[in-house]
């Protein structure tokens, strides 16, 4: 597993950005598109594990940074969930992806040609109602008192910070209209086994459940 750098779309150019690659130069090529927020630090230690047994299998694998996330330098507030997609696409096509695996909220920008999974998709609203009840709890705890209502308005007038993420009223706009595609396979997580990762309050990792999605997978880009 090395970084890797891949060039991502600016108004005007490009900027560099970085992924995690294992890349030996293989025909079968798996571009993984990380959760969103908060999902996506629980699930990067199983993400990275279903990528070593990709190793394993023979598969070449990358999990690009969004924008504005992780490693990137790009201000999160200046993008949108259709500039993660043009992204996406970006990266897929540098890495020469030949199948996109999409995590969770991933499965909103994932690219639109690459045949492949989405690994329990959600909903854009559903993320939005969960990172808001999270404000609202840590408002309650502080003291403070915000409603959903309240703070859905200010998010689609003005933008909003949840959870530390600082959202522009364009990127709530567009995320609360979207949908997971329904062209590519849906892996639900009761098909791999276990409670889903994103629930934990920490980063964690699970063995059989790294296991069953890399298999899923692996059989499926071979067939």
């Amino acid at each position: 597993m090395t970084p890797a750098a891949w060039p991502c779309p600016l108004p005007g150019g490009t900027v560099e950005e970085y992924a995690l690659a294992f890349d030996s130069g293989r025909p079968s090529r798996l571009l993984i598109v990380p959760a969103l927020f908060d999902e996506a630090n629980r699930m990067r230690r199983f993400t990275v594990e279903v990528m070593r047994r990709l190793d394993l299998a023979g598969i070449d694998s990358f999990l690009p940074d969004l924008p504005g996330c992780n490693e990137s330098l790009q201000p999160l507030e200046q993008q949108t969930p259709q500039s993660w997609r043009a992204a996406m696409e970006d990266a897929a096509t540098h890495f020469a992806a030949t199948h996109v695996l999409a995590v969770r909220g991933g499965a909103l920008v994932a690219p639109d040609e690459l045949p492949g999974w989405h690994y329990a998709p959600v909903k854009g609203a559903n993320i939005l109602r969960q990172q808001i009840r999270g404000r609202i709890v840590a408002s309650r705890e502080a003291g403070a008192t915000e409603t959903q209502e309240h703070l859905m308005a200010t998010a689609l007038a003005t933008g909003i910070e949840l959870a530390g993420h600082r959202l522009s009223a364009e990127f709530v706009g567009q995320l609360q209209e979207l949908i997971p595609a329904a062209r590519l396979e849906v892996i639900l997580q009761e098909t791999i086994g276990g409670g889903g990762l994103w629930l934990r309050a920490e980063p964690d990792e699970d063995r059989a459940q790294a296991d069953a999605l890399a298999a899923i997978v692996a059989v499926g880009i071979r067939s």
